[in-house]
């Protein structure tokens, strides 16, 4: 028996959607932060050369969840309380291992269309925002601009209430969270990505093979000329540098179930970027 089209697309809406491929709508890091990742660097390379062991202290940073939904419904993202526990659960679980923990402090609940759609950020975020500028504030939407599955804003300097105060954190496809229908996004993990961004990691592929570049300012990540899908092992785009493509990396495009690690100077970095941007803030 054949399907009407608009009987076989209402079927396929019932699956939920699906991404071919990673997108995050991360925006370029600023010039700040950029000289900021080149003294850390040097800092960190002197301490090494010396032989010097430096211990971080565990972090634990408060955490906010918005939930910002069309309408009521899960298909409009309106995901559940069980499906946020589990999210705040996989952000723990692939952080500890660094020393960094989230307490999650709150949720709130939001209906608005218009918001959810990626429309009016600012005024959502200045209506929603919680806590200092070392509180974690997540928004998960409908809608994330570009037919991204999110972004986060990079650290910096900004004056508590000002506009870029308020437009701190990230904002999800509620649909990555564990449960959700964003195959095969939906395992929590495009959050442990944006979050790295919220702590002044950037991707592993940026810089490409060109070893001048400075790339992700990371030692211990290798060089990368593209982005990964899927989760192709054994990918070597820059063949003729040290070591095969990170795709593990929590960094990269690869799809949740491939996402595994951040490397030792990852972890530092995060840590060095806290203690510089965030901590004196904290409360």
């Amino acid at each position: 028996m054949l399907l009407k089209a608009s009987t076989l697309m209402g079927l396929l809406a019932t699956l939920g959607t699906t991404y071919a491929s990673r997108k995050c709508a991360t925006p370029d890091p600023p010039a700040e932060l950029l000289a900021k990742s080149r003294e850390l660097k040097a800092q960190a390379d002197a301490l090494k050369e010396a032989g010097v062991m430096v211990s971080k202290a565990p972090i634990t940073v408060n955490a906010w969840f918005h939930v910002v939904s069309a309408s009521g419904t899960l298909a409009d993202g309106n995901i559940t309380d069980e499906m946020l526990q589990d999210q705040i659960e996989v952000l723990n679980d692939n952080f500890a291992p660094h020393s960094i923990q989230f307490n999650l402090t709150g949720t709130t609940r939001t209906v608005n269309s218009t918001w959810s759609d990626n429309e009016d950020i600012l005024v959502m975020k200045t209506n929603l925002r919680k806590g200092d500028y070392a509180t974690l504030n997540l928004y998960f939407t409908r809608t994330p601009p570009g037919n991204s599955q999110g972004y986060c804003t990079f650290p910096g300097a900004p004056e508590e209430g000002s506009q870029d105060f308020y437009n701190d954190g990230c904002v999800l496809d509620a649909q990555t969270v564990p449960g959700g229908s964003r195959a095969p996004f939906n395992l929590g993990k495009t959050a442990t990505h944006e979050v790295g961004h919220w702590f002044g990691l950037y991707h592993t592929f940026t810089g490409g093979c060109n070893t001048l570049s400075g790339g992700d300012y990371i030692d211990d990540t290798p060089y990368q000329a593209s982005q990964t899908q899927g989760c192709p092992v054994g990918r070597d785009s820059c063949p003729d540098l040290e070591g095969l493509d990170p795709i593990h990396n929590y960094m990269d495009y690869s799809d949740d179930a491939c996402y595994e690690e951040f490397t030792p100077d990852q972890a530092a970095k995060m840590q060095d970027n806290w203690q510089y941007w965030r901590a004196a803030s904290q409360s």
